[in-house]
Formats: structure tokens, C-alpha cells, sequence
């Protein structure tokens, strides 16, 4: 009997010390990302910068938000209905106070989600909003969104930075940001979270600070910071170099859109023949294994696979000619398009960074093939071309399409527009895919993009933080980081 006694204190003490060593992180976890400083920001004066995402989204959630794998969970509201006609959104905002202590109520928040789709607004989600055609309060609690056609994409958006719910720039959470920052400018935030067996409400603290690529990861691998955030293909080659511990460079598998969006519709380089003939040159498959990105392929359509209610495009004809084979054709054709003699410069709009300028020696080599000289365009100069570099906020092909119509491009053209505006407000899904589908067409034909992949996001991960997933929309959650995704 005093055997058994004396062997189970003796297992509970090696409980109690297994527990205390495990591995744990003590105090904040301490996350930069790459960029300027985060700043709290009303998205509906403009686009927000990667920090100002990171920090929007922690302070002043949405109605929902992502987790860690980029599924939508709860955030203001505790729990939403849709529709079986998929017109109508129903949520139930869960009782809560602002900062300051006053009530929060569905009245306020409709009214702020209004302002974000609002004519004047200049918020970056705006247009894709378009479907919305009310926001209304139906009880103290509750709101409804009423749409114009369905929009199984809706919640994606609405967990997005851009709707984050903001009253005199103080938001509702999931984090309260003190107001002093720390000693090196860091923003510190912390959160009150149920513990994994809920008997108490451990807290949760965060300091969010930003840097460049290269002195963020350099102080990533001196220890100083957990998780570095922000960063894109034209900084990877910095990371790469470094070369960080196994596993500690993860990738999003991001959707969206990168490429080169043309600028001049008229001279040499304005018409449609000579575009194709700069996308058919281009070695994307070259540019591809420089990156060194699991996963990442190379892309000649706007639209790409996955994407919601359609069909996967097919590749052009002529991708599936190996590039080596169809050059000759492609330097004779430029010689037909530009004159022998004196052929056009290209300027393209590139961001700093290795990468970029990696993608800028390509295209001088391949683009060079056809006898054309390029350079970068300088800051704030004249281009030719622009480097689109964008993830898709939601799953819907209408985003990527949309970014190519008249209202808003230099280059574009006429025929597709109506098509876009009818799928708008088409109510069967098959028909909305069909225009869409057919807009897509017209577009690709008239190359009013030449793409070359999917967008690259890539972050560092140490150690202590086991929250961490890669997703679609390249959005991470700062909540529950020391938590594994599932175990929440």
C-alpha cells in the first residue's frame, strides 16, 4: 500500500516536472513585419500596408475573421445564417463593449461596414463588395446583408483587414493595444484567452513591430523576434541566403495575381500582337526555379486554377511549345511588329529587392531576344509596364477579372466590361460562370496582362510559435501562436 502511494507521488512529480519543461516561450511573443512602422489606419482612406493589416486585423476585428489556416471563424459575430438563396446574411453580433468602455451594438456596426462600401469610400475591397445592396440593422444585435445576386465568397471578404470593424480609430479585439509602446517603438497587445481545459483565462501578449527584409531577418536569427511576416518574392533571395533553420521559411500558398500590367495603349508596344509577343517570350519556367518556391508554377492565363464556380482555364496554344522551339518565330515576328533597325525601349515599374531584380534581368534576356533594350523604370518616372504583385482577397474569379476592366485600366478592352457587370448581377451560378468565363476569354486574347505565376508570401517561423499556418489569403492570426492549429 505505501509502495503504491510512495510510486503515484512519485509520477505526479514527474508530471508536474515534465510540464515545466516543456518547451514554452516566457513573456511576449515578438512578431515584426516587414515594411513601415503599423499604424492604425481607417481602411476606407486607402489601401493598407502589410504592418497596418497585421495590426488592424488584431486590434479591430470584423464581424469574422481567419484563423490560422485561413478558415473563418467567429469575430464580432457569434454565430450568421445564410440564406437558401444565398441573398441573404444574417449575423448575430455577440454583446461587447469599444475600448472605452461604451456599449457595442449592431446599429454602430452596420453603419461603419456602410461606410466602407459607400461612394466616397476609397476602401481597397470596395468594388468587390458590389453585390451588397443593403446593410441593415434588424435588432440591437442582429444585422442583415442583402445581396443583389449570391456570393458564396462573402465571409472571405469580411474577414478581411479592409472590414475591420473601427470607431475613432479603437476597435473591439481580439487584442487591446496598450497605449505606451516599448522601448524600441513596439506596439504591445494583449488578449485574454480561455485556456485549452478552461479553468482559467491565461493571457495572451504580443509586441508587433516592423523592419526591413534584411534587419528583420537578421534579427529573427539572432533570437530576438519569433515570427517575421511580410514577405514577398522581390526579398526572398534574403531569406534564402540566410539560410534559416529547417522549417522555419514557410510559404502561403497564395492566389492572386502577379505579372505585368501594361501601360501605354498607343506607340510601338500599344497594340495587342506586340503584348503576346512579350508574354509568349518570357522563360517563366526559368523565373520560376530561380525563386526556389515549393508549389509555385508558372502561369500564362489571368485566372488560375481553384478559383470558385468555374472551371480550371486551359494554358494558351502556344505554352505548349517548348520556348526554345518557338523563339525563332517570336524574333522574326518582333523584326515584322518593330522594324529591324531601330527597335523600342521597354520601361517596366519594378519594386527594390533581389528578386525584382532577378525578374528584371529575365526580362531584359528574354525580352532582349526580340532586340528590345529594358530598363527599370525609375521612381515616380513614365513605364511601359507595371509589376501587378496581388493576393486575392476571396475565392472568386470576378477579383482577378475585374482588375483589367475600362473603369480602372489604361490598357483595356470594351468587350469584356458588360460581360463582367452581367455576372455581377447574375443570379444562377452557371450563367455567372459562363460570363465569366468568356470575359476571361476576351481578355487573355487582347493580353491586357501578361502573367507569369502566383503571387509569393513567405514568413519566418521560430520555434515557440506553433499557431502558424500558410493559406490562400496569406493573412495570419496573431491569437493563440504558442497554440498548434486544432488544438485550439
Amino acid at each position: 500500500m505505501r509502495m503504491r502511494v510512495f510510486l503515484a507521488a512519485m509520477l505526479a512529480l514527474a508530471e508536474l516536472f515534465t510540464a515545466g519543461c516543456r518547451p514554452k516561450g516566457s513573456g511576449a511573443v515578438k512578431v515584426a513585419v516587414i515594411g513601415e512602422a503599423p499604424k492604425i489606419r481607417d481602411p476606407n482612406a486607402g489601401a493598407l500596408s502589410a504592418a497596418d493589416a497585421v495590426l488592424l486585423s488584431s486590434v479591430a476585428q470584423g464581424l469574422v475573421r481567419f484563423d490560422a489556416s485561413g478558415q473563418i471563424e467567429a469575430g464580432l459575430a457569434e454565430r450568421w445564417n445564410v440564406s437558401n438563396d444565398g441573398l441573404s446574411y444574417i449575423f448575430r453580433v455577440a454583446p461587447g463593449q469599444w475600448s472605452d468602455g461604451s456599449k457595442l451594438t449592431a446599429r454602430q456596426v452596420a453603419r461603419l461596414l456602410r461606410a466602407a462600401i459607400a461612394s466616397s469610400s476609397r476602401n481597397a475591397l470596395k468594388d468587390t463588395l458590389g453585390a451588397i445592396d443593403e446593410i441593415v440593422p434588424m435588432t440591437d444585435r442582429v444585422i442583415e446583408f442583402r445581396l443583389r445576386a449570391p456570393r458564396p465568397n462573402l465571409l472571405q471578404l469580411l474577414a478581411q483587414p479592409e472590414m475591420a470593424i473601427l470607431r475613432d480609430r479603437r476597435g473591439t479585439g481580439p487584442f487591446v493595444l496598450k497605449q505606451k509602446r516599448g522601448t524600441d517603438g513596439e506596439l504591445r497587445m494583449t488578449r485574454e484567452a480561455p485556456d485549452l481545459d478552461g479553468e482559467q483565462e491565461p493571457r495572451e501578449e504580443v509586441w508587433l513591430s516592423a523592419s526591413s527584409a534584411d534587419a528583420g531577418i537578421k534579427t529573427f536569427a539572432a533570437g530576438k523576434i519569433d515570427l517575421l511576416l511580410g514577405g514577398t518574392f522581390a526579398d526572398l533571395p534574403i531569406a534564402q541566403r540566410a539560410a534559416p533553420p529547417r522549417g522555419a521559411l514557410q510559404f502561403d500558398p497564395a492566389a492572386g495575381l502577379f505579372g505585368l500590367l501594361p501601360l501605354r495603349a498607343d506607340g510601338p508596344l500599344g497594340s495587342a500582337e506586340a503584348r503576346l509577343l512579350l508574354s509568349e517570350i518570357i522563360d517563366r519556367d526559368a523565373f520560376v526555379a530561380a525563386l526556389r518556391v515549393p508549389g509555385l508554377a508558372p502561369r500564362a492565363m489571368i485566372l488560375q486554377a481553384g478559383l470558385e464556380g468555374i472551371a480550371n482555364p486551359a494554358s494558351p496554344a502556344w505554352a505548349a511549345t517548348p520556348i526554345a522551339d518557338r523563339r525563332a518565330a517570336l524574333i522574326a515576328e518582333s523584326d515584322r511588329l518593330f522594324g529591324v533597325e531601330s527597335k523600342p525601349l521597354v520601361r517596366v515599374a519594378l519594386p527594390d529587392g533581389p528578386g525584382a531584380d532577378l525578374l528584371l534581368q529575365l526580362l531584359q534576356r528574354d525580352w532582349g531576344l526580340l532586340g528590345l533594350k529594358v530598363e527599370r523604370a525609375g521612381r515616380g518616372k513614365p513605364a511601359d509596364f507595371r509589376l501587378v504583385d496581388a493576393v486575392a482577397p476571396s475565392s472568386s474569379p470576378a477579383w482577378f477579372l475585374r482588375q483589367f476592366r475600362c473603369e480602372v485600366a489604361i490598357v483595356c478592352a470594351e468587350d469584356p466590361d458588360p460581360l463582367l457587370e452581367a455576372g455581377r448581377s447574375a443570379s444562377v451560378p452557371a450563367q455567372r460562370a459562363a460570363l465569366l468565363s468568356e470575359a476571361a476569354r476576351l481578355m487573355d486574347g487582347q493580353t491586357l496582362f501578361i502573367p507569369i505565376m502566383a503571387p509569393v508570401r513567405w514568413s519566418l517561423v521560430g520555434k515557440r510559435v506553433q499557431g502558424f499556418a500558410g493559406n490562400r489569403f496569406a493573412r495570419h492570426t496573431l491569437t493563440a501562436l504558442e497554440i498548434p492549429p486544432g488544438n485550439d
